[in-house]
């Protein structure tokens, strides 16, 4: 009897050992991963949503679109495609507040494209595919540099592949979110990817709403 639970004791030391190393490597790869830069050329850039205020992006939002300036400006693709749906109330969507920022920045209005229903990272690239094949010639799958936050990244990058896209990943290094924020963020992230690896994104995403 002392054997078989001695034996139990070990087992779950050792899962749990196996997944706190499992853990501590998806962290350090959320880490290196939102410290990466995309390919010199794509198909499309596209920049994940974050909160808009009446029309005005967020701080956050507005860094994300900011560098998603500076890569069209270096000609990293011809398009700039711009996700996010609104809260109940709202009148402006995350997209279209994008979209205003962007050419207000300089980027003309017709390479612009807008995804503005989604309600999260899967929705939005679940979504995605309709749009890119309005704007680029595809084949089986597109080339596109995912633009946010770096804690955000891979798991961004992840679900874009989940949903078939060939995708890269440049984040904005002007993130409002910083210190002990940006830290939980990262942990939150980890875990996400962690377990969307394991069971999928997209039951992950119908898991947590």
């Amino acid at each position: 009897m002392k054997s078989l639970l001695g034996r139990a004791v070990r087992a779950i030391l050792l899962a749990g050992l196996v997944g706190f190393l499992y853990l501590g490597l998806t962290a350090f790869e959320v880490w290196r991963v939102g410290r990466a830069t995309g390919p010199t050329r794509a198909d499309a850039i596209v920049v994940m949503g974050a909160a808009q205020y009446d029309g005005t992006p967020s701080p956050q939002l507005a860094a994300r679109l900011d560098h998603a300036v500076d890569l069209w400006n270096a000609k990293v693709a011809p398009l700039i495609i711009v996700t996010g749906g609104n809260q109940p109330g709202d009148r402006f969507t995350e997209a279209s507040a994008s979209r205003d920022y962007l050419v207000k920045s300089g980027v003309p209005d017709e390479v612009v494209r807008e995804e503005a229903t989604s309600h999260s990272t899967w929705e939005a690239f679940d979504n995605l595919r309709s749009i890119v094949d309005q704007g680029v010639e595809v084949a089986d799958v597109v080339d596109i540099v995912i633009v946010t936050d770096p804690f955000h990244s891979l798991r961004s990058r992840l679900i874009a592949d989940e949903n078939g896209f060939n995708a890269s990943t440049s984040s904005t290094a002007t993130s409002p979110v910083t210190g002990s924020r940006a830290i939980s963020k990262h942990l939150k992230e980890a875990l996400g990817v962690a377990i969307g690896r394991v069971i999928g994104f997209e039951r992950l995403w119908k898991v947590t709403g």
